[in-house]
């Protein structure tokens, strides 16, 4: 969350520093297009785990497990240093701790009304405007026809099926959450020293949805195999990726990354088969590759010379 460029807009994840000497030890016999489709892997196992937990307990109580584990490691490994820091600095850190919670909770509320690949796919709206608005060449209207395709194929335009209005209206604002979101984390890292901007904005985003979360969950958000699988879920989505993709980018030039990372759609949906038997009509796999094509060709043709 703290070095992103406009036109790298795919990474969504924030880097943390390296999750220990065997972690970097390990890392460093992988090829670097590993380490980025391990930590693509790690993500949507944690979201299909997360979507499990929903029989459970409701999307804002998983949200506040995920975030409040992500956040409790992020302050132990980071430790913001907030001395010196003016009112203005901690308010864009409040800011984005707020799109942070905000774009996990309308996530996780997608997520348990679509598929994963689907809440997934949409969702990746979000950082392809960014990418078109940073490039505006006119080649970007063929991505931007790409997206809108593939949104058209997903819409149930008078069918009833596995998706509808109110996940796919919940996957466009966790979008919008995750465009505002890349936009934000620039102003964050130029105001914040290394990571203790996005460590601030977990532990803000933690504080934020406590209120819902507990109040959604009630006693059973405190069970011990239930914490237990919150804290796997922040770990797989948060702890190792970005572990894994902090070591990858120090290998890899950061468009191929980009490109890398544009497909975590497909990854999505895959898991949505493998793991949650989310079975996809061929119309929506369509509508995947679609989206997928147009954050490829958009991570290419936005990088500059």
């Amino acid at each position: 969350m703290t070095d992103f460029a406009i036109d790298e807009p795919f990474d969504r994840r924030p880097r943390l520093p390296d999750a220990g000497r065997l972690l970097r030890n390990a890392a460093g016999s992988v090829p670097p297009s590993g380490l980025v489709f391990l930590g693509i892997v790690s993500v949507q196992l944690g979201a299909g785990f997360a979507k499990e937990l929903f029989a459970a307990l409701p999307p804002s109580a998983v949200v506040f497990l995920r975030i409040a584990t992500g956040a409790l490691v992020m302050a132990a490994v980071v430790r913001p240093r907030l001395k010196g820091l003016s009112r203005r600095d901690l308010a864009v850190g409040v800011a984005f701790g707020l799109t942070l919670a905000v774009m996990n909770l309308t996530f996780y509320e997608a997520m348990a009304r679509l598929p994963l690949g689907v809440a997934v796919a949409i969702e990746f709206l979000g950082p392809l405007g960014v990418a078109v608005a940073a490039s505006r060449r006119r080649l970007d209207l063929l991505w931007v026809a790409l997206a809108g395709a593939g949104v058209a194929l997903f819409a149930p335009w008078g069918e009833s099926g596995s998706v509808g209005w109110v996940g796919i209206a919940f996957a466009l604002v966790a979008g919008a959450c995750w465009a505002l979101y890349i936009l934000l984390s620039a102003a964050v890292g130029q105001r914040f020293s290394g990571t203790s901007g996005l460590a601030f904005a977990m532990l803000v985003a933690a504080v934020a949805i406590a209120p819902v979360g507990v109040s959604t969950g009630g006693a059973e958000l405190f069970q011990p195999e239930l914490l237990l699988i919150g804290l796997g879920v922040g770990l797989l989505s948060s702890v190792i990726p970005y572990s894994l993709e902090l070591n990858a980018l120090r290998r890899m030039p950061k468009h191929v990354f980009g490109i890398l990372m544009s497909l975590e759609p497909a990854v999505a949906a895959l898991i949505g088969v493998l793991l949650l038997g989310e079975i996809l009509q061929v119309q929506q796999w369509v509508a995947v590759l679609c989206i997928v094509a147009a954050s490829l060709g958009s991570t290419r043709t936005s990088r500059q010379p």
